[in-house]
């Protein structure tokens, strides 16, 4: 008999204690056409409804057997929150931001006074199915708690300017930056209330290739860690995932005081290893060209070489969100190689 529940092992790897083994766990999209025909719910409905969020997310571990539970599937009802027009998803496709709402700080007023439980509004969905997950697996598994990152959402918000404003307009990105990081530890507060014990922020357009060293510093790290930090302080650790090569902004990213990095397949995990100092490295199959469009014995062998790349100092786990289209048997290939990793 193990001696950690699977919430208690993650929990301690991320805090940076020994465990048995590693935990098979996605801190990502985990959502799949297997899972949803075997649970008979279905994208997009189940983005929209929180009995069956959560059915769909209980999918990842009752179907697949991942050891964690993780909500919701898609980063756009932060942006729905705020007025945003949304591209609904289809079975195989998550929905998509189309049209932004701010163009000025004045733009930002009618907001004033929200909040992030509002019935009428999809993060209360996500919460609501947060709760139904933690009050069946909550004791057992961890409850992965996750959303959009204040960065990515300023770009939702205001549009593709964004880039350009940061550098041309440093007020009001700063301005911009505060307004969506408050709104940002709300809602991963609220999340924590109604029972996630680990959060996962998705920032992908706070890409420090994109943006540079000097705007990174100053537009994301101060930001990031008052979000992780108001997260510490409720006793939850926090795992962020930028997209594309962050290999030589790892150490800047490291220093919002985050407890993992989520890397993607153009990252070398034994690389990023060496690029920080205590953070643990989360990653980075390839869930295209890996974990999708190849078979069992392909994922077994890219699953050891990653391992041995990451070398005790991380998780196996999917380089992005997982492809809907994936075979299930294909990412118990990789679950079960992580839960062979003993430490």
């Amino acid at each position: 008999m193990s001696e950690y529940t699977p919430k208690e092992r993650l929990i301690r790897v991320m805090n940076g204690e020994k465990v048995d083994r590693m935990p098979a766990v996605c801190v990502t999209q985990t959502g799949t056409v297997d899972q949803m025909e075997a649970v008979n719910t279905f994208w997009p409905e189940a983005n929209y409804d929180a009995a069956q969020l959560a059915a769909l997310a209980e999918a990842g571990h009752t179907v697949v057997g991942f050891e964690a539970i993780r909500v919701p599937f898609d980063i756009t009802a932060e942006a729905e929150f705020f007025g945003c027009e949304i591209k609904d998803g289809t079975k195989v496709q998550q929905p998509s931001v189309i049209k932004h709402v701010v163009n000025s700080l004045d733009d930002l007023k009618p907001f004033e006074g929200y909040d992030v439980t509002d019935s009428s509004k999809r993060t209360s969905v996500v919460l609501e199915s947060i709760k139904i997950l933690a009050d069946k697996y909550g004791e057992e598994l961890p409850i992965i708690g996750s959303m959009i990152g204040p960065f990515s959402l300023a770009q939702h918000i205001t549009g593709d300017s964004w880039f350009m404003d940061i550098m041309t307009k440093e007020e009001y990105g700063l301005e911009i930056m505060e307004f969506t990081t408050e709104f940002s530890i709300k809602y991963a507060l609220a999340q924590v209330d109604n029972g996630a014990s680990v959060f996962s922020i998705i920032d992908p357009t706070a890409s420090y290739s994109l943006i540079g060293a000097d705007f990174y510093a100053k537009f994301v790290v101060p930001f990031h860690q008052k979000l992780i930090d108001a997260l510490h302080e409720r006793g939850v650790p926090a795992v962020l995932h930028i997209c594309g090569d962050t290999t030589e902004g790892l150490a800047l990213m490291e220093t919002c005081g985050v407890d993992a990095i989520s890397i993607d397949q153009n990252v070398n995990a034994a690389t990023a290893v060496s690029k920080v100092e205590k953070t643990l490295i989360v990653g980075n199959l390839d869930p295209v060209n890996c974990l999708w469009n190849t078979d069992v014995a392909n994922v077994k062998a890219e699953s050891e070489r990653v391992l041995k790349e990451l070398d005790g100092k991380g998780l196996l786990a999917p380089g992005c969100g997982i492809v809907s289209q994936t075979p299930t048997e294909n990412l118990q290939a990789m679950i079960e190689a992580a839960k062979n990793w003993t430490y």
